[in-house]
């Protein structure tokens, strides 16, 4: 085939990669003067700067790829055949650092960095696999005082860059660990476990647990992710753990020492506590803390202490620190600077998924009082309010609502169990509604073994994800088609040996032949909620959820 030179072969040679981009003047500058602020507080608390490679062995982080899954990682070969990856975290390159180039140095050693970091995002998900990094690591001290410094410079270092609303939420994740130590689960359950909790996905997280032996640790697993707020869910953890483990008491009362001081310190109205914050738990040790900033639908902070990370370069030392995601702050600062195209009115704003859902969902919302009028007679308008609720409704499409509650320009959404679980996202998922119910299920043609047979099958669906996943848990190799339209038709064309698709009555199934062979998951709508907004409107958006909890379920 005749290429004219030029054009094939150069079509990438004035575009980006996807996950990077270019930065401009302004965006350029503003990162300068964030990166700056940062450097000079940093500094001025006695940190020293360290650089290290922006490629390392890919052995530095295999012993950690439960922190950081080998496939969110860019990879290359050097000349002698050895894997490499550009780094992934700052934090273990700088311990590798510390126990191979610093071993005999006076301890604390006190270290911080400015860098970029590099991790495979989902495509056409709005987020860079570039960013950049600034953070600080406090080595050899396991001191309560060592804490303390860290959430505080934690505090100053954002309240420099952002001068209105932040949160700091505290935690201890040697209290989950210890929780689950005593349940019996296998790997696959305690993955569930911990992933469940980390979403404050109540629903499922009982779901899970209800299948386990029922006792009280189980039932503190259930009340975990649910101990968030301010000085009283202390209070709280107090009663529902007492006498359960001496070790956890102590836990606990290391949480309220550091609340304690943190208050004495003036810092009382930025700090949230959260018994659910399990996030890498693997990576974390005890005290882990995430900071939240207005206008940032995500973490701008995150960190907490790891005293078992250096064992890992044979060097048994505590350490605790953090790192600031510099892009988002300065994304932040750009945002207050500019008027936005959609005036904040201090409203809580809903993404609602059109069609079936959103009958249902008005039903409910009338089921809670509301006045559904403007909701009803929309017309084609895609963003009205609720009256005298102080909400505002979005209609999108389900993909939508996950995006726009991801990112943070809506802090709830209605959207199906079958889009989250084919989308993914990250977003607490806090109420099963128990409307729009239905299944995933594998069909296939009536009458045929579809499990006998060593070939390989052909399985066509609407749902990739959610089809890889269940075959991956089963151990079974099959080839996907993707299928936009009515996935029945496949078998029926000899393109597949079965279908996973929604399934209501069955009945679609039935008339072209097919039978369900094995039943997937329920399915039903769910309440999600932005990260950020959970905690920057706490109380608004606890007060909706009862609402609706008690209109759901009485």
């Amino acid at each position: 085939m005749h290429c004219e030179r030029g054009t094939d072969m150069k079509r990438y040679n004035r575009i980006t990669p996807e996950g990077t981009r270019d930065l401009l003047f302004r965006e350029s500058n503003e990162r300068k003067k964030v990166m700056a602020t940062l450097r000079s507080i940093f500094e001025d608390a006695g940190y020293n700067y360290v650089i290290t490679p922006g490629f390392e062995f890919y052995d530095v982080f295999s012993s950690s790829e439960l922190y950081f899954p080998q496939e969110s990682m860019y990879k290359l070969v050097d000349d002698k055949g050895r894997i490499l990856v550009a780094r992934p975290d700052s934090t273990i390159p700088i311990a590798r650092l510390v126990a191979t180039k610093l071993k005999g140095f006076p301890l604390p050693l006190r270290l911080c960095y400015e860098q970029t970091i590099f991790r495979k995002n989902p495509g056409l998900s709005g987020r860079n696999d570039e960013t950049m990094q600034s953070g600080v690591e406090l080595i050899g001290d396991s001191s309560f005082n060592s804490d303390i410094e860290i959430l505080k410079l934690g505090v100053k270092a954002l309240s420099a860059c952002q001068k209105k609303n932040l949160r700091i939420e505290i935690g201890h994740v040697g209290i989950f660990k210890l929780l689950m130590e005593n349940i019996e689960a296998s790997d696959d359950q305690k993955a569930a476990i911990h992933e469940f909790i980390a979403a404050k996905n109540y629903a499922a997280l009982s779901s899970k647990l209800d299948k386990l032996k029922n006792d009280r640790t189980t039932a503190l697993l259930k009340e975990l992710p649910k101990l968030f707020g301010g000085k009283e869910v202390i209070a709280k953890a107090e009663k529902i753990f007492s006498d359960y483990d001496v070790r956890i008491t102590e836990m606990i009362e290391y949480l309220k020492k550091i609340f304690c001081e943190l208050k004495k310190r003036g810092f009382e109205e930025y700090v949230i506590i959260d018994f659910g914050l399990v996030n890498q738990a693997e990576y974390y040790s005890s005290l882990v803390f995430r900071g939240y900033i207005e206008a940032v639908g995500a973490p701008v902070l995150s960190g907490g202490r790891y005293d078992r990370l250096l064992r890992d370069f044979g060097y048994d030392q505590p350490a605790t620190g953090f790192a600031i995601n510099v892009d988002l702050l300065t994304y932040s600062a750009l945002k207050e600077e500019e008027n936005s195209r959609v005036t904040d009115n201090g409203n809580l704003r809903i993404a609602l998924t059109k069609g079936r859902l959103e009958k249902d969902a008005i039903k409910l919302f009338k089921a809670m009082g509301f006045d559904c009028k403007n909701l009803e007679e929309k017309g084609r308008k895609l963003l009205v309010s609720i009256p005298n609720q102080d909400i505002d409704v979005l209609f999108a499409k389900a993909a939508d609502v996950i995006t726009y509650v991801e990112h943070g320009v809506c802090d709830l959404g209605i959207v199906g169990m079958d889009t989250i679980m084919e989308k993914g996202g990250t977003f607490y998922e806090v109420l099963n509604l128990g409307f729009g119910k239905c299944k995933f299920s594998l069909a296939a043609p009536k009458g045929v073994d579809f499990y006998s047979g060593y070939s390989t099958k052909r399985i066509s669906t609407k749902y990739p994800k959610v089809t890889r996943d269940f075959f991956e848990e089963k151990g079974m190799d099959v080839e996907i088609i993707k299928i936009e339209g009515s996935v029945e038709l496949a078998p029926i064309l000899s393109l597949a040996d079965a279908i996973v698709d929604i399934v209501e009555t069955g009945k679609t199934l039935k008339e072209n032949g097919l039978e369900i062979i094995e039943d997937i998951q329920e399915l039903s709508a769910r309440l999600i909620v932005n990260e950020a907004s959970m905690k920057m409107k706490k109380d608004k958006i606890d007060s909706l959820i009862e609402k609706m909890d008690r209109a759901v379920n009485g």
